[in-house]
């Protein structure tokens, strides 16, 4: 046996097909957390923001509680929800608002992932 056909024998490796194969697997997942990430981190924005809005005691009715919302929204730039979208109920003597949405995102053309957010405070202030 000479070294040469030993040496081929034990090389090991990652072929072309194999590198690109990962390769578009990475990109493909890097691409789909590129366009979540900022949804994710708005929905958890939004969730802040109701938290403080159903604490807040200068926001005792229904329309100061979505008034309040509606400026925490454009201090943090929310963009997927308003005031009016928030569900703001009373349970346990406790004022709890939740909202839902949806957020569409393109891929690629025509590819879209639909990912759909709720939520709700934690504990708001009691009456």
């Amino acid at each position: 046996m000479t070294v040469e056909s030993r040496g081929k024998r034990s090389q090991r490796g990652i072929t072309l097909f194999g590198l690109l194969f990962w390769a578009i697997i990475i990109g493909a997942v890097a691409l789909v957390g590129m366009r979540i990430v900022p949804t994710t981190i708005e929905y958890f924005t939004i969730m802040k923001a109701i938290n403080k809005v159903s604490g807040d005691p200068a926001a005792t009715t229904v329309p100061q509680i979505r008034t309040s919302f509606d400026r925490q929204r454009e201090i943090d730039a929310i963009t997927s929800i308003s005031g009016k979208d928030l569900s703001i109920t009373k349970e346990n003597e406790q004022v709890v608002v939740s909202f839902a949405y949806d957020s569409e995102i393109e891929l690629f053309k025509p590819v879209y992932l639909l990912i759909k957010y709720e939520g709700r405070s934690k504990a708001g202030k009691s009456y």
